[in-house]
């Protein structure tokens, strides 16, 4: 069996993701994730036609973002007409998943190059909602209108999912707070320290202007005062009547789980930041790097998928991570970095709890809460951040791994060579 080497790693800086006001909201989807392909493809002096096939992670492909992004920004890219592209959603998990695919052809020998990534305009997603709510069409929760599934495994709102989660784990808002600052606070060194700067690219008009060129979400200084200002933002939304029959986004959770009494503790200033952006990775096997003369960065050592309670929806990261350990034949010694996406503050917060990590080593540069969380890009910005980690701090190791809706959990490992 070949391996999976990481070639490159880069990513968009990451544009507030409101309609009209975030620096990308003017880009169309194919344009944000052609910027990253052809960055690959420039700063490894690939050729036309020598990428075999894009593998690509959006998760809400309506609108603009529908119609295959993967292959579409391979040709706005200029790739070649020979590269095929596909493009997949396992919701939040899209973008890492596509790497774990982008491996597994690499090492079964049907392939030997290949760009891996992501992108999400999270503005698109808004404007397609507020389309839908000109249109009265309701909001159902993440089964999307599908009574039978519902009554099966219910699947409510993931920022109720979130409160209901922390409500049983009896984890408080002073926690995850805490989970908040630190994540400005991290992200903010590096920021100032540029560790960013090898990895991120800027985002370019036709006319070769930039437009944006540096991450607009983070909000240094923030303090836990500034932090307990906030109101919680899911209590209203947990009592929003969604069908016929009466029933709420707390009544989706309190279905199955019925004495779980849901306190209301996530906001924005503790769950992931709403933004637009893209990452890639060019993989190549060892075959490809031998002929080509390519300088790997870290080989794909194991990935893994799991699927927990689609009504809890964010339990999986916990699961993925002994799951991937275990078929790599590594303990949690082995791994230097974690990085688990803070899709909000609780997510990683149990994380470090049920593994009882060493919080040194994990999202050591800040994440989704500081950053944002571009949904089917993100995989990928993880991957790219905590391969430049390892360089910089010279470590081996990295697991990356994130919770998915439906209640999902995709997991890599890396180590550098």
């Amino acid at each position: 069996m070949s391996e999976a080497y990481i070639i490159d790693a880069v990513r968009t800086p990451r544009g507030a993701g409101k309609p009209g006001k975030g620096g990308l909201v003017n880009c169309h989807p194919q344009h944000l994730a052609a910027t990253v392909m052809r960055a690959i493809a420039d700063r490894n002096d690939l050729g036309e036609n020598t990428i075999d096939d894009v593998i690509w992670g959006t998760s809400s492909q309506k609108g603009k973002q529908g119609g295959d992004v993967g292959r579409m920004g391979a040709l706005d890219a200029g790739l070649g007409i020979e590269v095929s592209g596909v493009t997949m959603d396992r919701f939040c998990g899209s973008g890492l998943t596509s790497i774990a695919l982008a491996a597994g052809q690499l090492k079964a020998g049907f392939d030997d190059l290949l760009i891996a990534g992501g992108s999400e305009m999270m503005s698109e997603i808004e404007s397609q909602r507020r389309l839908e709510q000109e249109h009265k069409m309701p909001s159902v929760g993440l089964g999307t209108g599908n009574l039978r599934l519902q009554a099966k495994f219910p699947q409510s709102h993931q920022g109720v999912c979130a409160d209901a989660v922390a409500s049983i784990e009896g984890i408080d808002r002073l926690a995850l707070d805490a989970i908040a600052i630190e994540s400005q606070n991290r992200a903010d060194v590096a920021i100032r320290e540029g560790r960013f700067k090898q990895s991120i690219v800027p985002v370019l008009g036709d006319d070769g202007e930039v437009i944006l060129a540096h991450d607009e979400h983070p909000r240094p200084g923030t303090t836990l005062e500034d932090l307990a200002q906030l109101a919680p933002s899911f209590a209203q939304i947990s009592e929003m009547v969604i069908d016929r029959q009466g029933t709420t986004f707390k009544g989706l959770i309190n279905k199955v789980y019925p004495d779980v009494d849901i306190q209301h503790f996530h906001h924005a200033g503790n769950s992931s930041g709403v933004v637009d952006g893209a990452a890639a990775l060019l993989l190549a096997s060892k075959h490809t790097v031998q002929k080509q003369g390519l300088k790997p960065r870290a080989r794909i050592v194991m990935t893994a998928n799991v699927g927990s309670c689609p009504t809890l929806m964010l339990n999986s990261p916990v699961a993925a991570a002994k799951k991937v350990l275990q078929k790599a034949g590594l303990t949690l010694a082995d791994i230097d970095l974690w990085e688990v996406n803070e899709a909000f503050a609780v997510v990683v917060e149990k994380f470090i709890r049920d593994l009882d990590l060493n919080r040194d080593q994990v999202n050591v540069n800040g994440g989704a809460i500081a950053m944002g969380h571009p949904i089917g890009a993100t995989g990928a910005v993880l991957v790219g951040t905590v391969l430049d980690e390892l360089e910089r701090r010279d470590l081996k190791r990295g697991l990356i791994t994130m919770c998915a809706a439906g209640g999902m959990g995709p997991a890599i490992i890396i180590e550098r060579v």
